[in-house]
């Protein structure tokens, strides 16, 4: 999470008829335990790729795996860039700034990020180029002129040496205008195709002390939030939020717990569970009722009355077995007794034995029969 805070001043919000695809990457020094370089790729500032300079590579979610899979060399082409070439850009470019402002030691960090921008309504497509340095801007580019734009003071002599790498403006131009909002309807296809439906939520509860859960899940995108209101107003007393998680389906989940220990039964019925989800027209709203919150109580009383029939059924087939037996013994002739073999006595049990012998005999007695 600290890596991707590093990005976010530099995040511009879309509206609800704009999409962004953009590509985010930084690097730093001073700074321990982090890589060298970090490169990022998000649609509608969600991240779908990540990688950084210790060779790690990652791709978030099924709809990003079906993008990346729809271009066979985007992912190789992806890992050249962020493994090799990214790297030793950044630092030479971090190199250079810092000896720009006079600084040879400390904590400094270098951003970029560039993008498109597609109005769904109007079908335009505009593309956007920043750099930052130590969290100020720096320069940037507009890109229907291709023309660089120095921010500081210092980024003159970087704009001067930028402006005559032609190769270097053609390609951001290239990736700006195609490749970027390519990527970007592809993704957003995929992700139309995972809207199924109106997602499944439901109140749960451990135990009647417990809080109560308003848990959504099979909802897609995660762009969605989830609170609970008192009296028709969002109320954050006593209310817990949980984190958005993956389904293995690639859907989400996610809930949100009200502790209802102080508030009488009596005022349940003020309270209402919302969930909103991007894109979805109408917010789903679930009314407290006592008579709807699914409980583990219910379930254990389940197990508890299976257990107890199974053994009632056990005992009633031991009885049953029992008088059989007992009926069956009764109609022996007396001599069958004296005919059984001593292996058939050995497996018998040792007090039905002393019995079919007749008389009171005891352990010994039956010892000494069996000798």
């Amino acid at each position: 999470m600290h890596k991707l805070f590093l990005f976010l001043a530099f995040l511009h919000v879309s509206s609800s008829v704009k999409h962004t695809f953009k590509i985010a990457y930084f690097t730093t020094t001073g700074i321990p335990h982090l890589p060298q370089s970090m490169s990022m790729a998000l649609v509608d500032d969600t991240m779908i790729t990540y990688c950084d300079s210790n060779r790690k590579m990652e791709v978030f979610g099924a709809v990003a795996k079906k993008t990346v899979n729809r271009y066979p060399d985007l992912q190789r082409l992806h890992s050249v860039e962020c493994f090799e070439n990214l790297p030793k850009f950044l630092k030479a470019a971090l190199d250079g700034v810092m000896q720009l402002f006079n600084q040879t030691e400390g904590v400094h960090c270098l951003q970029g990020i560039q993008g498109s921008e597609w109005n769904q309504n109007t079908e335009e497509i505009s593309g956007f180029l920043y750099y930052g340095y130590d969290g100020e801007d720096f320069m940037s580019m507009n890109l229907k002129n291709l023309t660089l734009i120095p921010l500081k003071q210092e980024a003159v002599v970087i704009k001067q040496i930028l402006d005559k790498d032609i190769a270097f403006i053609k390609e951001t131009e290239y990736h700006v205008t195609h490749t970027y909002p390519e990527l970007l309807k592809t993704y957003l296809n995929y992700e139309t195709e995972m809207r199924t439906g109106r997602p499944s939520v439901s109140l749960l509860q451990k135990s009647p002390s417990s809080p109560i859960s308003c848990f959504a899940t099979g909802f897609y995108p995660n762009r969605a939030d989830m609170f609970w209101r008192r009296d028709g107003e969002q109320t954050h007393e006593d209310v817990d939020h949980g984190e958005i998680l993956p389904n293995p389906d690639g859907t989400f989940q996610m809930s949100v717990h009200l502790d209802l220990s102080s508030v009488t039964a009596q005022d349940w019925i003020r309270y209402e569970c919302v969930f909103q989800l991007s894109g979805m027209k109408d917010d789903v709203i679930t009314k407290l009722d006592r008579a709807v919150i699914k409980t583990n109580e219910g379930n254990s009383m389940s197990l508890i009355i299976v257990i107890v029939a199974v053994v009632v059924l056990v005992a009633l087939v031991v009885v049953i077995g029992f008088i059989v037996y007992r009926k069956r013994n009764a109609k022996r002739p007396p001599c069958l007794q004296n005919a059984l073999t001593s292996n058939q006595i050995r497996y018998e049990e040792p007090s039905l034995l002393l019995h079919g012998l007749g008389g009171n005999r005891t352990t010994s007695d039956l010892n000494q029969f069996d000798a």
